[in-house]
C-alpha cells in the first residue's frame, strides 16, 4: 500500500533523538552535555542586538517582499568582498529570506512550480546524508527525492545516478561546507555538477550556511557563485543560500539570503508574496549591520578553531575521523567500537550523559545501504570548557569499548 505524502515526511532527527533519550535510563550522575544539535551558542554580538533594538520602531508598517534596497546592496557588497563576485544586481539577483531553511524550502516551489511537465514525476537530487529540509522541500513540491551518497564523494555520487533518471532531474541540493562531514567541494567538483546542469537543464542549489566557519584564514571555502565565475559560466540555474545564524551566532534572527539566477528569484519573490515570508523591518536593520561587519566573524572562527584544535587529535586517538575543513560538526566513525550508531548513542547517553546524533538519523537507506551507519555527528557549539569535558567523556567511552571490539 502506497504511503500518503505526510506519511513520507519523516520525523526530524531532533524528534528521533528525544524518543531515544526517553528510552535510555541514565547510569551516571554527570551533568548533561549536548553535542547533538547545530545551534550556535557563542554570544550574539552586542552591536547586532543594538541594531535590532534601534529598528524596532519600524515594525509599524508592512515590509516589502524583496527586502530593503539597503539590505540587498549590503549583501551584494558582502558577496563581492567574500567571494569576489562583484557583478550581482541587488534588485534582481538577491532575495533576503527568513534564514537558510526558508530559502532552501521555498526554492523548490519556485523552481518546480515553473517546470514544464515531462514523462514521470520530477526528480530532486538530495545529498545523503544531509539536511532533511531538502527531502521535505522536494516531497511538498510534488517531486521525488533521489538520494545521492555524497559520503563517497560528490563526483562518484553523481556518476552513480542512472542514465534514465537524469532527464527527470529538475533540482539538485548540495551543501558545501557539508553537513555532517565538514568537507568543502573543490572547483573540480563544481565543474562536474555544473556541466551536468548544463547538459540536463536542472537547477543547482548550494547550501552555504556553514561557509564562514572555516579553520584556515588563508583558505575560505569556495562558494558556488565564485566557482561558476572561475569556470566562465553564468548564473543560470544556479542559486546560493547563506545565513547569519552560524556566521553571526544569530539563529533566532532568522535572516539569510538567496543569490543567483534572476529568473528563479523573480518567481521566488512572487511565491513569497503569497506565502507571507518577509523579513520584518527590525530584522532587516540588524542584518544590515551584521553583513557589513567582519571582525565578529573572525573572532567566531577563532573560538571554533581552538575547540577543534583540541578535539580532533584527542578523538583520532580512539576513532577514525576526517578532520572537517569547515563548519562546527565532526563526523566520527565509531564502527571499531563494535556497536551500531544508535546503540553507541544510547550507551553514550546512559554512561556519560553526552548527547550526539546517530548517523542513520541524518541519512536514508537506499538499496539496503545507509551512509550514516556506524557514524555519529558531534557539534562543538558549546563553550570551550564544556566541549573539552564532552570530548573527554567521548574518548573515555571509546577507550572502554576498544577491547570488546578487538
Amino acid at each position: 500500500m502506497s504511503q500518503t505524502l505526510h506519511e513520507r515526511l519523516q520525523p526530524y532527527p531532533t524528534e528521533k533523538l528525544a524518543a531515544l533519550a526517553a528510552q535510555t535510563p541514565l547510569r551516571t550522575s554527570l551533568p548533561p552535555i549536548s553535542f547533538s544539535w547545530g545551534e550556535p551558542r557563542h554570544a550574539t554580538p552586542r552591536f547586532i542586538e543594538e541594531a535590532l533594538a534601534r529598528h524596532a520602531g519600524e515594525i509599524g508598517r508592512y515590509p516589502k517582499v524583496p527586502g530593503s534596497d539597503a539590505l540587498r546592496e549590503a549583501i551584494a557588497a558582502w558577496i563581492a568582498r567574500r567571494h569576489g563576485v562583484g557583478d550581482l544586481d541587488p534588485a534582481r539577483e538577491i532575495v533576503p529570506v527568513n534564514g537558510a531553511k526558508d530559502g532552501l524550502f521555498s526554492l523548490a516551489q519556485a523552481v518546480l512550480g515553473a517546470s514544464r511537465p515531462r514523462e514521470g514525476a520530477p526528480v530532486v537530487l538530495v545529498s545523503n546524508p544531509g539536511y532533511q529540509v531538502y527531502e521535505g522541500a522536494a516531497l511538498l513540491a510534488g517531486a521525488e527525492p533521489y538520494y545521492i551518497d555524497t559520503a563517497r564523494g560528490l563526483v562518484a555520487a553523481l556518476d552513480a545516478v542512472p542514465a534514465e533518471v537524469w532527464p527527470r532531474v529538475r533540482l539538485c541540493y548540495l551543501c558545501s561546507p557539508d553537513n555532517p562531514s565538514g568537507r568543502v567541494y573543490p572547483l573540480e567538483d563544481w565543474a562536474h555538477v555544473l556541466a551536468l546542469s548544463e547538459r540536463y537543464g536542472f537547477h543547482v542549489v548550494s547550501d552555504e550556511c556553514y561557509s564562514e566557519l572555516y579553520f584556515d584564514e588563508a583558505a575560505p571555502p569556495l562558494g558556488a557563485l565564485a566557482a561558476a565565475q572561475a569556470l566562465g559560466r553564468d548564473r543560470r540555474r544556479l542559486l546560493a543560500v547563506a545565513s547569519l545564524s552560524k556566521r553571526s551566532n544569530a539563529p533566532g534572527l532568522r535572516s539569510g539570503f538567496v543569490a543567483g539566477d534572476a529568473d528563479v528569484l523573480a518567481r521566488l519573490r512572487q511565491y513569497r508574496s503569497y506565502s507571507g515570508g518577509v523579513l520584518n523591518p527590525a530584522v532587516q536593520g540588524a542584518s544590515l549591520a551584521a553583513w557589513r561587519d567582519e571582525a565578529h566573524v573572525v573572532e567566531n572562527r577563532r573560538l571554533y578553531r581552538e575547540k577543534f584544535d583540541f578535539a580532533v587529535p584527542r578523538l583520532r586517538q580512539v576513532a577514525r575521523l576526517e578532520a572537517p575543513q569547515a563548519g562546527f560538526f565532526a563526523w566520527l566513525d565509531i564502527r571499531a567500537s563494535g556497536l551500531d550508531d544508535v546503540a553507541f548513542t544510547r550507551l553514550l547517553l546512559a554512561e556519560q550523559n553526552l548527547a550526539v546524533v546517530p548517523g542513520t538519523f541524518l541519512a536514508r537507506t537506499v538499496d539496503g545501504h545507509n551512509p550514516g551507519l556506524g557514524h555519529v555527528r558531534i557539534a562543538l557549539v558549546a563553550s570551550p570548557e564544556e566541549c573539552a569535558q564532552g570530548v573527554e567523556r567521548l574518548v573515555s567511552l571509546l577507550r572502554g569499548l576498544q577491547p570488546a571490539a578487538a
